[in-house]
């Protein structure tokens, strides 16, 4: 592949990487204070999950009655208490739209409500997913995701130390320039921590709005999510001479099935629905959908992680290593990384200002022209399966293109002149 390849892969490094900084250095702040939301929420969820033990308590049916009374949601779904210390919560609604109301077991009082959208780490989910701009942030954030994929493959490729050899991915050195220092600084840590940046970065892409809209269809389209009846779409409980089943006797069914995790019971939407039950878990093979007739509270029936889709069971697990769900080890993994990027990126600027000019920014001068196809294959793959990419690749591609035209045909005005 000749020097015009090579050129280009060199510009658009540190032009791109000098546009896309001061995102990439926002996203790895947002990401780690995101990082410690359950540790932040827990006092919060705490002052209304805790109650003091009484043995004198009333109905789970009572108490349904008095958050529909005291809401103006309709509760979908209680958690099951785990300890006699613990009050009752009712749920309504998913995700960012997820509300919760707090009822005290042993006299009835509602203790609280929180609502997801309201808390503060929802604002930094916001602010790291979206820029605070809704869609039009979401698409800014995957574009700058999606050229961040592109730094790591062209900077490995780059700044591969040709001459140092192996030392130069090991050593910074110290006793240069600062801009020779920033900029191994920069190199050592891109290296070294370029894979797990890109795992994190897969783990952020199923939420973005061009490719996760994607990536959601082919999933649907074979059949590689959910069951179409892990949320009980579709069965029914059949209908008897007797009545229903009480809540707390529901509650009893749920509790006997002994799931790992946050186990919810998701209520009947009509006098043929379901009792869902469903728990929230980080030890993902042991996720499970288990639905109850209502009227007898048999299992109608269940599904298991075993029944997941592949497409599901990769978005899933990338997005639970994204948020370090994973106990300790990924934390940490995720925090130190999310630390070396922002260091990186701090170097990259540095090595950047602290040349005297930007013409010392020079193509290696050992460089032969010559190049692999694997980078140009990889960037053409790239804009295949990230719209976004693609379309500023070819703008990107275009404006080079106009303004070589106009150079070329300045210098030949000038020559005739």
């Amino acid at each position: 592949m000749n020097i015009y390849f090579y050129k280009w892969l060199w510009k658009s490094h540190y032009i791109a990487g000098m546009i896309v900084v001061p995102f990439v250095l926002l996203l790895s702040v947002t990401g780690v204070i995101y990082l410690f939301k359950d540790n932040y929420e827990k006092e919060l969820f705490n002052n209304y999950r805790t109650v003091e033990f009484n043995e004198k308590r009333i109905s789970l049916e009572q108490q349904l009655k008095i958050a529909q009374t005291n809401w103006h949601k309709s509760p979908e779904a209680v958690v099951l208490p785990s300890a006699q210390n613990q009050s009752t919560q009712f749920t309504s609604g998913k995700f960012s739209h997820k509300s919760s109301l707090f009822v005290d077991p042993s006299n009835g009082k509602v203790l609280g409500k929180i609502n997801v959208s309201e808390t503060d780490m929802h604002k930094v989910r916001k602010l790291h997913g979206e820029l605070l701009l809704g869609s039009f942030g979401t698409k800014i954030v995957e574009l700058v995701a999606s050229w961040m994929f592109v730094l790591i493959i062209s900077g490995v490729y780059l700044f591969w130390p040709r001459k140092r050899g192996l030392k130069g991915l090991f050593t910074i050195r110290l006793k240069k320039s600062k801009r020779i220092f920033f900029r191994d600084a920069h190199t050592v840590l891109g290296f070294w921590f370029s894979i797990l940046i890109v795992v994190i970065l897969m783990g952020g892409f199923p939420w973005t709005d061009v490719f996760g809209s994607g990536y959601k269809w082919v999933q649907k389209n074979t059949n590689s999510g959910f069951p179409s009846t892990w949320q009980g779409q579709g069965l029914t409980s059949t209908e008897t001479s007797l009545k229903p089943l009480s809540l707390d006797e529901m509650i009893q069914k749920a509790q006997a099935l002994n799931l790992v995790g946050e186990v919810s019971l998701n209520f009947p939407k009509s006098l043929k629905g379901v009792y869902t039950v469903t728990n929230q878990t980080t030890r993902l093979s042991e996720m499970k959908s288990i639905h109850l007739n209502q009227y007898t509270g048999n299992v109608i029936q269940q599904h298991s992680w075993s029944d997941v889709g592949i497409m599901m069971k990769a978005r899933l697990w990338l997005m639970a290593f994204h948020q370090g769900k994973f106990g300790k080890w990924n934390f940490i993994l995720i925090l130190i990384t999310a630390v070396a990027l922002t260091l990186l990126s701090i170097a990259a600027v540095f090595s950047f200002f602290k040349s005297k000019s930007l013409r010392e920014i020079k193509i290696n001068p050992k460089h032969n022209g010559k190049t692999t196809l694997f980078p140009a294959v990889f960037i053409i793959v790239l804009a295949v399966l990230l719209p976004l990419f693609g379309i500023s690749l070819f703008l990107v591609f275009m404006f080079s293109y106009v303004v070589a035209y106009l150079k070329k045909k300045q210098s030949s005005v000038l020559k005739t002149s």
